[in-house]
């Protein structure tokens, strides 16, 4: 028998450490969860992808009382994104959720298994890895790659 360890590497910044493109994309999430639809959950999420062309797209996640026909915002932004400019490359995404309040979570939020298989389409469709940007309140953390959130993913596609 042998044993692997798996080692995500994720970087911890504050706000202020962020380069001008990585905080735009950002502050595009922030947005973006300011117009989720969620009735329901009140969890409001927004995702902003930054495209190789240098466009960012916005998606919100979007809830229905036939659940589960809402759909998140990461997939919401990325499908929007493709069908939108289909020759462009994703290069980062960012993902925050806010509060009650307006305000991002104390803590940064991940993408849900189907976002981030999802999303793994998009990246091997890059061919290089897609940074992921995840928001919290005072700590936003970084990944190299989408398949860093889905070390053992099924990518036989």
């Amino acid at each position: 028998m042998r044993k692997a360890d798996i080692v995500v590497p994720v970087k911890a910044v504050g706000y202020a450490e962020l380069t001008d493109a990585q905080r735009d994309l950002i502050d595009s999430a922030r947005s973006a969860a300011k117009r989720a639809y969620a009735p329901y959950s009140h969890f409001s999420v927004g995702a902003a992808v930054l495209l190789d062309n240098g466009e960012i797209i916005e998606g919100s996640n979007q809830e229905n009382a036939a659940y589960p026909s809402g759909l998140c915002a990461e997939r919401t932004a990325a499908f929007y994104a493709h069908s939108r400019f289909p020759d462009a490359r994703f290069s980062a995404i960012a993902i925050s959720a806010i509060g009650t309040d307006g305000q991002p979570l104390e803590n940064p939020i991940s993408p849900c298994g189907a976002c981030r298989q999802s999303l793994l389409e998009y990246e091997k469709l890059a061919g290089a890895g897609v940074s992921v940007l995840l928001d919290g309140k005072d700590e936003i953390f970084i990944l190299p790659s989408v398949s860093s959130l889905l070390p053992l993913a099924f990518t036989e596609f």
